[in-house]
């Protein structure tokens, strides 16, 4: 994916903030195509590739209009992480959620990245308290394996089957070095330590 390539639609009420993330993405190599506050003036995002706007707040039922005409991936700005605010923005389709007083130019551009892949991106706080507090909610228990690409999801699979790095590399037609990367990939994105914890978080999920 070519940075160039993903023509991003930025959202967010606050000019200076708002003038910040362009300032960022731009200099990362990404397009911004056009801007709006609280998707007001609405968005025409015939032109977008990719969605970036407040995860919450009364905008969200403007978002759901617009995206059922258009679905195109979204990542979404909280003001905090709390679960119920993060529950909210996983039902209307966003893939990946930055935390406003956290967020830095590398991690903004990491979300951009990772969403724009077809991957996902949540913070590592907000990922633990989802996972914590998960109980028996589907759409909790959904949320770690829908951050994860098809590659990343195969190589858990794998190694819950017991597959070493060697057989797992021969068997996905990858370099032992990928296989690593992938699995370095997938334990930050988990907030996990080891390979076991990542496999057990996605199997409880019933995503492999």
């Amino acid at each position: 994916m070519k940075r160039a390539e993903v023509p991003l639609w930025l959202d967010e009420p606050n000019v200076i903030f708002r003038r910040g993330m362009a300032d960022c993405l731009t200099r990362a190599g990404f397009v911004i195509v056009g801007e709006s506050a609280r998707l007001c003036p609405e968005p025409e995002l015939g032109s977008a590739a990719l969605l970036l706007t407040e995860a919450d707040g009364a905008g969200l039922a403007v978002l759901a209009r617009l995206v059922a005409e258009r679905p195109l991936p979204r990542l979404g700005v909280l003001d905090t992480a709390r679960p119920e605010l993060v529950r909210t923005a996983l039902e209307h389709g966003f893939t990946g959620l930055l935390v406003r007083a956290d967020m830095t130019p590398d991690s903004l551009v990491a979300a951009v990245d990772a969403v724009a892949s077809g991957a996902g991106s949540l913070p590592p706080a907000v990922l633990t308290g989802l996972l914590s507090g998960a109980g028996g909610e589907p759409l909790v228990l959904r949320a770690a394996a829908r951050l994860l690409a098809r590659r990343e999801l195969d190589v858990l699979r794998l190694l819950a089957e017991g597959s070493s790095t060697r057989e797992i590399a021969g068997t996905l037609c990858y370099s032992e070095r990928t296989v690593k990367n992938i699995v370095h990939d997938t334990l930050a994105k988990l907030n996990c330590r080891t390979r076991a914890h990542a496999v057990a978080i996605v199997v409880r999920q019933g995503a492999l």
